[in-house]
């Protein structure tokens, strides 16, 4: 039981490292993002290896794998790796524009509810505001940032208003910037 304590702790532990490599601060282990965001696997590696960082292959795998959020990606050879979403570098992922559904959702904390309803979701440091299709996901955005509030975002309206949409490979959908005119609260089971 120990044993499988230890392993999801160091996969937690990877997936946050690769998060911050891969996403926001490639510079901080040497290595750049490519094209595409795609970094070679054994650059990456060794990189790891060279600040103190030590991922097997069969590590990067497993995190790549089990990852709930899907939140890395190999390409489909298998030599090269990258973040689906949410860097803060600049990066082309070659995303395409595609129509969303109706609605979205947006998970966050209540604290953050007055600035988002007078404001709308900002992109912040990241390329863009990242929704979902799935109310469940969104209440788990929200939960580990305080306790949850779940915007529903009029995605329909969005779009036909000229705002551009992306998904990507991992399903979250990405905008610029949601205005506090597309976005009301849902009302969740034992919320007032």
């Amino acid at each position: 039981m120990n044993n499988n304590n230890d392993q999801s702790k160091r996969i937690v532990s990877t997936s946050k490292f690769l998060s911050l490599v891969l996403r926001h601060e490639p510079g901080r282990i040497g290595i750049s993002l490519g094209e595409g965001g795609w970094v070679p696997v054994a650059e990456l590696l060794a990189a790891c290896e060279r600040a103190g960082k030590r991922i097997s292959p069969a590590l990067l795998g497993e995190v790549v794998a089990s990852n709930d959020k899907q939140r890395f990606a190999f390409s489909d050879d298998g030599l090269r790796i990258r973040a689906n979403q949410g860097h803060s570098v600049q990066v082309d992922l070659g995303l395409v524009p595609q129509v969303p559904p109706d609605r979205l959702y947006h998970g966050t904390a209540s604290r953050f509810l007055a600035s988002i309803l007078k404001q709308g979701l900002l992109r912040g440091s990241r390329h863009h505001v990242h929704l979902t299709e799935r109310q469940d996901v969104a209440v788990s955005v929200g939960t580990r940032h305080g306790l949850p509030v779940v915007l529903v975002v009029d995605a329909l309206r969005m779009q036909q208003e000229g705002h551009v949409f992306y998904r990507s490979e991992n399903g979250v959908w990405l905008t610029d910037q949601v205005g506090a005119q597309y976005l009301t609260r849902l009302q969740q089971e034992g919320t007032a």
